[in-house]
């Protein structure tokens, strides 16, 4: 059985993927369906898929425009909220100086002045966040025909160029990511990448076959596997629904709870279902357009997919937690937070710097929880 052409005719051109066909399965076991299909190559086939610290991003949109993530992890490389204004000096690998660019704000591990952002977005709202993609990413070696950039620094230069979508879009066509790591300790990393502006969202992704960029209409990125078989497992929770199911039975049966219209969505931590769950929760939240409770509905969105000390072991007693979720205003320039310690929803707002200095501007993540006493 092989499967073709898994992308939908919407996807950008050029980059209609076929899935490799596995082995054959073991004697005895019947593939017979394309989910079945793809859950034994995830599960029993290929390796690659073990072992990847696991993060959800997703967009939103009401009156503005908001973009956010988790990140999963065991423990943090120290992380902060860093704002790039718009003269500090980025020196890039093969691209040399650039010194005049649009003004960053995310969060980034600062290392040497010099920020790696894990997410971030831009004063005109171009947003990016990069998602752990172990064991399929692969970047390519330099070429001189192409602009190269390493992939610590695609966050950086994207930012640094694009007011919009079609001008990543341009970008991309002409640039090159190399494995260059940033230092000796700090090796590149395998990455696929979530790119949207108020209008348009892709996901990015540089595997052996090269780089592919496929439209992301959902606004939902997790981990492995590739973007397109995460889209295509989605197939099995159409049926899904936030109103309660129809009896199909033709006998007397009881509807004995609320939500089970959506019996069957995935509540376990692996990155499918978390793509399944956020997903379904995105794409059925309701908020209006004030600020606060825009806010507010995205933090409930992303956290579907908290994780909770306790759940996932990834080591005798070490397990990996929700270190922080983002939410960023991207119209606004507000970069909104919470941590693992601290449920309060804090904020750095771009605009509340002089955007036309040198200097990064960094804010230690708050980690000890405010609880507000009533009486």
């Amino acid at each position: 059985m092989e499967l073709a052409d898994v992308l939908d005719s919407k996807s950008s051109p050029g980059n209609r993927v076929r899935v490799r066909p596995p082995p054959p399965a073991p004697k005895g076991c019947h593939i017979d369906s394309p989910f079945i299909f793809l859950l034994f190559y995830f599960l029993f086939l290929d390796n690659n898929y073990k072992g990847d610290i696991m993060c959800t991003a997703v967009t939103y949109k009401t009156k503005d425009f908001y973009f956010g993530r988790t990140l999963d992890y065991e423990f943090s490389y120290g992380d902060q909220i860093t704002i790039t204004p718009r003269n500090y000096p980025f020196k890039f690998k093969f691209m040399g100086e650039v010194k005049e660019h649009y003004a960053i704000i995310g969060m980034a591990h600062i290392a040497k002045d010099y920020p790696l952002y894990y997410d971030a977005v831009n004063e005109k709202g171009v947003c990016i966040a990069g998602l752990n993609f172990v064991g399929n990413a692969q970047y390519s070696e330099y070429d001189d025909m192409k602009e190269n950039v390493a992939q610590y620094e695609l966050i950086n230069w994207i930012l640094c160029k694009c007011k919009d979508m079609k001008e990543v879009h341009t970008l991309l066509s002409k640039i090159n990511i190399t494995a260059t790591p940033f230092s000796d300790k700090l090796p590149s990393a395998q990455l696929h990448y979530i790119i949207a502006d108020k209008n348009e969202c892709i996901t990015l992704e540089c595997t052996k076959d090269g780089m592919k960029i496929y439209n992301n209409e959902i606004g939902v990125l997790t981990n492995n596997p590739p973007f397109d078989m995460q889209l295509f497992m989605l197939n099995q929770y159409m049926p899904l629904s936030p109103k309660q199911p129809n009896n199909n039975f033709g006998c007397d049966l009881t509807q004995y709870s609320r939500g089970m219209g959506a019996i069957g969505l995935p509540g376990d931590l692996s990155s499918t279902s978390r793509f399944a769950k956020v997903a379904f929760t995105k794409l059925n939240s309701k908020s209006s357009d004030d600020e606060s409770e825009s806010v507010s509905q995205f933090f409930h969105i992303l956290g579907s997919v908290d994780q909770q000390r306790g759940c996932c072991e990834v080591a005798d007693g070490k397990y990996e937690i929700t270190i922080y979720t983002s939410c960023c205003n991207a119209d606004k320039g507000i970069y909104y937070y919470t941590s693992y310690n601290c449920h309060r929803i804090n904020a750095v707002d771009i605009n509340k710097v002089d955007l036309d200095t040198e200097k990064l501007y960094s804010y230690n993540l708050i980690e000890e929880e405010q609880i507000y006493f009533q009486n």
